[in-house]
C-alpha cells in the first residue's frame, strides 16, 4: 500500500507512550512505594496531548480525504481542516483527486522551467516498439489521468500507478504492433493515440480502480538511431509528395471551375446566337410569306412597290447616278445625291 498521508496508528502511539513512560521512570527513579498516581497523571497528560494533536488533519484544495474507522470506510473529506478520532481508531488517506496526474514513458523529465530537461538513458526497453511490418520505432508518450474514486484507487488494487503503467505499455505495443512504420512515424499518430486511450480506459474500467484517462499523447516518435537518417529522408520525400499533391489540387480547384465557367459562357452565347438566328429567319420567312400573299393579290402593284422600296434603300448609298436615255442613245449624269445631301445637312 502506498503512503497516502496516513496518521500514526494505535500500535505506534502505544509504543511511543511506553517508551516515554520508561524514560520517565528512569529519570524520576520511580519508587513503587510512593504509588502509581504521579506516573498515571504524566501518562494521561501525554496521551491527551498526543491524542489532541493527532485528532486534527488538513485536506488540501486538490485532495480528497478517505476516512476509515476501525479499518472500514466511513466517509470522504472535502478540502479544509477536519477532526478524527485519535489513537488509530480513525485513519485518513489523502488522495490527489483535483490534479491531472501524468506518467511518462520512454523518457523522464529531469527538471522543469524555462528550459525543461529530459533524459532517455536506460529507457530503451521501454521506448523501442515493434510495428506491424516488423520495423522498430522509438516511441515517447505520456498518459494523463485523474482519480475519479479515491477509495477504489487506494484500496481496490495494491499498486495503481504501476498497474496503469503496465496496462498503458501493453496497449501501446498492441496498437503500434498492428500498424506499419509509416503510420506510426508520419500520418496516423493522433488516430493511434486515440485507439490507445480507448483501449486503456476500457481495461481500467474492467479493473474498477477509480481512474479516468484524460489523454494519451505521443511526445515524439522516431526511428532508431542507426537508421534515423534514412527514415528522415523517406519522411521528407513523403512530405514533399504531400506538398505537390496539395499544390496540384489547389491548381485543379482554380483552373477547372474557371474552364467550366468559360465553357458555360460559350454555350450560353451559342444558344443566344442560335435563338437570334432562328428568330431572324422566322421573321424573314414571315415577311416573305406576307409579301407573297400580297403579290398574289396584286402582282403589278406589289412589283412596283418592291422596286420603289429597293431604290429608296440603294440610291442614297451611291455617289453618282446615271440614267439611260433611250431616245438619244446615251447616259445622262444626274446630280451626286450623296454630296448634295451632305452639303444640305451642313
Amino acid at each position: 500500500m502506498q503512503d497516502w498521508g496516513q496518521g500514526p496508528s494505535g500500535d505506534d502511539l502505544e509504543k511511543k507512550i511506553i517508551e516515554f513512560t520508561n524514560q520517565l521512570k528512569n529519570k524520576l527513579k520511580f519508587n513503587p512505594q510512593k504509588g502509581f498516581l504521579p506516573l498515571l497523571i504524566i501518562v494521561a497528560v501525554i496521551a491527551v496531548v498526543i491524542g489532541g494533536s493527532s485528532s486534527m488533519y488538513k485536506v488540501d484544495t486538490e485532495e480528497t480525504g478517505v476516512v476509515l474507522r476501525f479499518g472500514n470506510f466511513k466517509k470522504f473529506s472535502n478540502p479544509g481542516l477536519h477532526f478524527k478520532i485519535p489513537f488509530g481508531i480513525e485513519q485518513v488517506y489523502l488522495v490527489p483527486t483535483g490534479r491531472v496526474l501524468k506518467e511518462e514513458f520512454g523518457y523522464r523529465t529531469v527538471s522543469q522551467g524555462i528550459k525543461t530537461a529530459y533524459t532517455k538513458r536506460g529507457l530503451e526497453e521501454e521506448s523501442l516498439t515493434l510495428t506491424g511490418d516488423l520495423n522498430v520505432s522509438d516511441v515517447e508518450w505520456i498518459v494523463q489521468f485523474q482519480v475519479s474514486d479515491p477509495f477504489k484507487y487506494i484500496f481496490k488494487i495494491k499498486d495503481p500507478i504501476g498497474t496503469i503503467r503496465d496496462i498503458a505499455e501493453a496497449m501501446v505495443r498492441k496498437v503500434i504492433g498492428n500498424a506499419d512504420v509509416t503510420q506510426v512515424l508520419t500520418t496516423d499518430r493522433a488516430y493511434l493515440a486515440d485507439q490507445i486511450q480507448q483501449s486503456l480506459q476500457a481495461t481500467l474500467t474492467q479493473y474498477d480502480i477509480g481512474v479516468r484517462i484524460v489523454t494519451v499523447k505521443f511526445q515524439d516518435v522516431n526511428p532508431p538511431e542507426p537508421v534515423k537518417d534514412a527514415f528522415n529522408e523517406v519522411n521528407e520525400a513523403e512530405q514533399q509528395k504531400e506538398s505537390l499533391i496539395f499544390q496540384a489540387r489547389e491548381q485543379y480547384n482554380r483552373e477547372v471551375p474557371r474552364a467550366r465557367g468559360e465553357a458555360k459562357r460559350a454555350l450560353q452565347e451559342a444558344q443566344g446566337y442560335a435563338v437570334e438566328r432562328i428568330n431572324k429567319a422566322r421573321g424573314e420567312t414571315n415577311r416573305f410569306v406576307a409579301l407573297l400573299t400580297e403579290y398574289q393579290k396584286a402582282p403589278q402593284v406589289t412589283r412596283k412597290r418592291i422596286h420603289v422600296e429597293t431604290m429608296e434603300e440603294v440610291l442614297p448609298n451611291l455617289d453618282e447616278i446615271y440614267i439611260m436615255d433611250e431616245k438619244n442613245g446615251g447616259l445622262l449624269p444626274l446630280l451626286p445625291l450623296r454630296k448634295a445631301m451632305e452639303g444640305a445637312s451642313k
